[in-house]
């Protein structure tokens, strides 16, 4: 498709919003819930309010943070073979739909593309997003969802039927724990229906030097974006966190071949969370998020128990990253 570059007609609106997301009373919930156990953590969903999601557009910035980088270039590398492999008139939805750069690329590809369907948490910068992207693709039909996409979500009746192709891309599909990846990837299926097809982005196992390195950046960006789910917490819930009591840590465990977000209790203390009193001991620490890593072979075995077919797969030259194209069975 060639992209537009002429404003939104005028008095067009912008995209409305269709609001499925969480609200207070599901993070507070969650919170406790999280930190009130035994080995305390919480849902990485919670990272990505308005400011965590600017942090995190940060990161991908970064020098460190070979994930983004790897992935745009293997899709604007790859984007002509990814544009035939997806078919015309893709209906594509977005899970996770964040900054834009990555559906660009792949709207500007597709051949006469039906609609894009941005999913996400964070209603401001979707709004926001959504708005831009219309105005940029006049022709293209726009239909934001904000939505926790983990769990199924209604569609718009006038999206029924279509070349429905999920688009999934950052590896996030890391960021869940096995048996979660799992039902997220049947729920996938569920949505975009037998033969529709989905677009994946799965980040491969390497140095784990590397690894860390990405994840612990020297401009302390990352401990920002994990400190600012407490920040969060303070401004949402009328929480007490010390933010100078707690320290941003991520480490790679081999064994389960992911690395671990942490936030490090650094003395002895109680935090308040709306009447509830959460005690750390010195050198615990909260789980905040994983990122696993896969092989191209472990994923698709993966997919294949989901009930997906894979139908193609690309890498880039250093065997960083993959993306892999999958069809609903």
């Amino acid at each position: 498709m060639d992209r537009a570059t002429a404003a939104h007609p005028a008095g067009q609106p912008a995209p409305d919003v269709a609001d499925h997301g969480d609200d207070s009373a599901a993070f507070r919930r969650d919170l406790i819930a999280g930190l009130s156990g035994a080995a305390k953590q919480t849902k990485p969903k919670y990272l990505y309010d308005e400011r965590g999601a600017a942090l995190f557009e940060e990161i991908c910035e970064l020098e460190e943070y070979y994930p983004t980088r790897t992935e745009i270039g293997l899709l604007r590398a790859q984007a002509a073979d990814i544009a035939r492999s997806l078919g015309r008139n893709a209906m594509v939805i977005e899970f996770g739909s964040g900054a834009t750069v990555k559906i660009r690329i792949l709207l500007d590809a597709l051949q006469e593309p039906a609609a894009y369907v941005p999913v996400d948490i964070s209603r401001e910068q979707l709004a926001e997003n959504s708005r831009i992207l219309a105005a940029e693709y006049p022709r293209l039909s726009v239909v934001p969802i904000c939505a926790d996409y983990t769990r199924p979500f209604p569609l718009p009746g006038e999206l029924d039927g279509g070349n429905r192709v999920a688009f999934f891309p950052g590896s996030t599909i890391g960021n869940l724990l096995p048996d979660e990846a799992l039902d997220f990837l049947q729920s996938v299926r569920a949505t975009v229906g037998s033969g529709g097809s989905l677009l994946i982005g799965v980040d491969l196992r390497k140095d784990p030097d590397v690894l860390r390195a990405a994840y612990n950046d020297s401009k302390g960006v990352t401990a920002a974006f994990n400190l600012n789910l407490l920040e969060r917490a303070n401004r949402e819930l009328d929480a007490d966190f010390d933010l100078d009591a707690f320290r941003h840590e991520a480490v790679y465990d081999h064994d389960k071949g992911r690395i671990e977000m942490r936030l490090y209790s650094l003395r002895p203390q109680e935090v308040r969370i709306d009447g509830a009193r959460i005690p750390f001991a010195d050198g615990e620490y909260i789980l905040t998020e994983v990122s696993h890593k896969y092989s191209v072979d472990g994923f698709q075995a993966l997919a294949a128990r989901a009930g997906w077919q894979a139908k193609s797969c690309w890498t880039d030259q250093a065997d960083y990253f993959s993306l892999h194209h999958l069809i609903a069975g």
